[in-house]
């Protein structure tokens, strides 16, 4: 019996976040959606937006595509007990929450009475779905609207599942859940030889101060100051934090991140694996191989993958009239109600030294900033309004960058890699085109 993780249209909202992910590879509060899923069931499926599954089925093998069936070879009809919608969040609550509807449904969904569950207009889970995987791939991420019409007609299930809409809610949900996420990591890592069957896979943990777990290969230098009376600290395998150093929990640092000395990293940080971080981070995301090395703040913010901030970049989080900080995004204007809120930066984008980011702008894939970012910065462009200049950048560009930089992390470069670029310029060009005149080529 299979689980379906679905993407639906509303993943679209969440750019430039998903522009390069998956929906279920947000990171939040240290785990992803994925991450949760695959411990609950051997056969987990993910139907996504048609461009990035080359990516997902050679990066993402617990979210399985529909294999291919041998001209003339009779075709499989797997029953599925729950769909569930990519954008989900990846909190404990909600792992339990996936466990109970899972085990809730019926052994077999023929003839078993379909449930959904809603979060606000969006389809959170349905279990006993009346589709086979095979059917449900057949709809594929095109067809998925007309399959969510149907379940409009479904007895209505009340469940505690949240999801991601917006870009900002990644921010306000990491702050909210980590405390909790990172403590069960803790219970998880410290127990390992428990069967894990119904748990995610952790790092095994050993506490080694007050609040402190660090996992095998983790290194602390001398002179760290670690406070966690407001939540633990991770460090997970393989991570490094430089000497002189302030950790102020909850932090999740991720496998083989390196913290640099004199940083002060604090409240809310999850930093996935394999980036470099230095200067000041608060209360924010920071995904895979992404670079903070030197000085700067960076707070209540998202980074994406492949991102590298220069020296002295800094993002403000706070309006100077100390009121909630409202977002514009391609689909409008939103309003957060969060008083603390940075920026949002999608994958490969850059920085120059000394840029300073405003408060509560969304910066796009592919981009380079530099000074004053005052506004929006759309995707694939050289931002420098300061000094009166915001021009096109070519993919071609890009993808140069993008084969350097996977260099330096010993990454081999891949066709799929070099197709997203093209991809993510082609779906990105709208953003451009609202620039106008005021885009040079």
């Amino acid at each position: 019996m299979s689980i379906v993780v679905f993407e639906d249209p509303q993943c679209e909202s969440l750019a430039p976040i998903t522009l390069a992910r998956l929906a279920a590879a947000i990171t939040c509060g240290s785990f992803r959606l994925c991450d949760l899923v695959e411990p609950i069931c051997d056969d987990v499926f993910g139907i996504s937006r048609p461009y990035l599954q080359t990516l997902q089925r050679i990066d993402f093998p617990s979210l399985r595509l529909l294999d291919e069936i041998p001209m003339g070879a009779p075709r499989p009809e797997r029953p599925v007990k729950l769909l569930l919608n990519a954008r989900v969040a990846p909190t404990k609550n909600h792992f339990q929450q996936i466990q109970k509807l899972y085990r809730m449904a019926s052994p077999s969904s023929s003839g078993a009475r379909p449930m959904v569950v809603w979060d606000r207009d969006y389809i959170a889970a349905v279990i006993n779905p009346p589709w086979t995987v095979e059917q449900l791939f057949d709809f594929g991420y095109l067809g998925v609207e007309e399959w969510i019409e149907k379940c409009r007609s479904f007895e209505v299930l009340e469940c505690d599942l949240t999801t991601l809409a917006v870009p900002h809610e990644v921010i306000a949900c990491n702050m909210a859940c980590i405390r909790e996420n990172l403590e069960w990591r803790i219970e998880i890592g410290e127990n390992q030889s428990e069967p894990v069957r119904s748990k995610p896979m952790v790092s095994s943990l050993k506490q080694v101060g007050d609040g402190l777990f660090l996992a095998n290969g983790a290194t602390v230098g001398e002179y760290v100051l670690t406070d966690t009376k407001k939540g633990p600290i991770i460090i997970d395998e393989g991570a490094q934090i430089g000497p002189y150093t302030l950790l102020r929990g909850p932090i999740y640092i991720g496998r083989n991140a390196k913290i640099l000395e004199h940083s002060a990293i604090k409240d809310a940080v999850s930093l996935s694996h394999t980036t470099k971080i230095g200067g000041e981070v608060e209360a924010s995301i920071v995904e895979p191989y992404s670079n903070k090395q030197h000085h700067g703040f960076l707070g209540h913010s998202y980074l994406g993958s492949w991102i590298n901030l220069g020296a002295g970049t800094c993002n403000s989080d706070l309006k100077n009239t100390y009121g909630a900080v409202n977002m514009e995004y391609s689909f409008g204007k939103a309003s957060t109600n969060m008083q603390f809120l940075g920026c949002i930066m999608g994958d490969y984008s850059k920085s120059a030294i000394n840029t300073g980011i405003f408060t509560g702008k969304v910066i796009g894939v592919c981009s380079m900033m530099y000074g004053f970012v005052t506004s929006n910065v759309p995707s694939f462009v050289n931002y420098a309004r300061l000094f009166g200049q915001i021009a096109s950048l070519p993919p071609e560009v890009m993808v140069s960058t993008q084969q350097r930089m996977f260099a330096r992390r010993n990454v081999q470069q891949r066709g799929c890699d070099v197709q997203l670029i093209y991809d993510m310029h082609r779906m990105t060009q709208m953003e451009r085109d609202r620039f106008g005149d005021a885009l040079t080529l």
